[in-house]
Order: C-alpha cells, then structure tokens, then sequence
C-alpha cells in the first residue's frame, strides 16, 4: 500500500483516469488489484465467483472513483483477506484448488504466491503510468 499511496499521491481524478500512451489507468490497476485478490482468494477458499464478482470485472476500467476511494476499496480487500490467510491451516497448503470455467489445477499454496505475484506487477504497472502522467504531456 505504500508504494501506491506514494506515487498517487496528489494526482488529479483526470490523472488517475489518464491512459498516457494507451497504458492502462492508474484508477483500473487500483481496481483490478483489489478486484484480482478478491477473485483468487475466492478460488483458495474453493468457491466459484459470485455474479457480483463478475459484474466488477468488466467495470474495472471505468472512470468516476477517486483516489481515496479506490485506496479504501484496497484496504479494506487487503485487511479482510490478511484476516482469513492468518485463519488458513499450513496443512491445507498442498490442497487442491481449480481457477475458472475451465477449473485449470492449482493449489491452495499455489493461488496465494500468484496474488502476491499478480498485484506486484500491477503496482509496478501503476508506478509506471504514475510517472508518466506526472512528467505530462
């Protein structure tokens, strides 16, 4: 959260929403970090996403919420699933798990480094469109 607190800090909603050379906004990386976590951790605990979840996947690049709200949303996906992860047994690690329609074959293990991995990109990802809005035009 610091890092994305850091390098949005006082930027304008139309910078937030700006997709410098075609790059994906800073207000989409925002929400499809929480957004992502949210879906795989649905799958760690074995679920199927809920049409909620699939209604906020393809709203992710719409433009309207600001900085403080996206961060919110971000915080509080991040508390809620550190609070379940704290609640997960070691032994279940090596339990299977299945992503998608297509139940491709994972494990519980396996769902939790991928989101780590996946929202890492995406931090960096909105780094780099957060110094490109920042230079200008």
């Amino acid at each position: 959260m610091l890092d994305v607190e850091k390098w949005t800090e006082g930027l304008t909603a139309g910078q937030i929403w700006a997709q410098p050379l075609g790059l994906g906004s800073i207000g989409f990386h925002l929400r499809h970090i929480t957004g992502s976590t949210d879906r795989l951790f649905t799958y760690a605990e074995g679920a199927q996403l809920s049409e909620t979840q699939m209604t906020a996947l393809r709203r992710e690049a719409e433009q309207g919420a600001t900085r403080d709200e996206l961060l919110a949303g971000m915080r509080d996906s991040f508390q809620s699933i550190a609070q379940k992860v704290r609640g997960l047994d070691a032994a279940s690690l090596r339990d299977p798990r299945f992503v998608g329609r297509k139940r491709l074959p994972t494990t519980l293990h396996g769902l939790l480094v991928h989101i780590a991995e996946h929202t890492m990109r995406h931090v960096g990802e909105l780094i780099v469109v957060a110094r490109v809005v920042k230079a200008g035009p």
